[in-house]
């Protein structure tokens, strides 16, 4: 994967740093791993936060990484029907694109999806791409999630997300 990306570019060193930190330091909680064909575009799945009515759900996504990163936040997108957050849209969080006054470049790809997972039990507040599903729903759908993972990348990496 590197040898197709400037090594000089500030961004592709962060994001190599990132996956290879992913790999070393795996987590229960999620798995994300960027695009063979574009390291700025990650796949990712998350585990519904316990105690909430998203525990037992299997949520993928996608992360978009600007050419700027980390300096300039990332923009985040559910594929997987959850009644927190609108999919195939970009959702608005203090972490995302929509509110770059809030990111912090000492913040990562990692620490993203940790604060992702911890929005989704949060009030939506009417925030762009954020739904207010009844809690059942939400159940109803995180039991649903787990049927299906959206079709990525090549067999040994869906392989992988099919495994999380």
């Amino acid at each position: 994967m590197a040898d197709r990306y400037n090594l000089k570019n500030p961004a592709v060193k962060r994001i190599l740093q990132e996956v290879k930190e992913m790999q070393s330091n795996p987590s229960d909680d999620f798995m994300s791993l960027p695009l063979e064909e574009n390291i700025f575009e990650w796949q990712f799945a998350i585990r519904g936060p316990c105690d909430s009515e998203f525990e037992g759900g299997i949520y993928h996504g996608r992360i978009q990484l600007p050419a700027e990163y980390p300096f300039k936040p990332p923009s985040f997108m559910l594929l997987t029907p959850n009644g927190r957050f609108e999919t195939q849209t970009k959702i608005c969080l203090s972490i995302s694109n929509h509110h770059p006054e809030h990111w912090q470049p000492s913040w990562s790809v990692r620490t993203a999806l940790v604060a992702l997972i911890a929005f989704m039990p949060t009030e939506p507040n009417g925030a762009l791409g954020s739904l207010d599903y009844k809690k059942e729903e939400r159940h109803a759908l995180a039991i649903k999630s787990r049927e299906a993972a959206p079709r990525f990348g090549t067999p040994e990496r869906q392989k992988l997300i099919d495994e999380f």
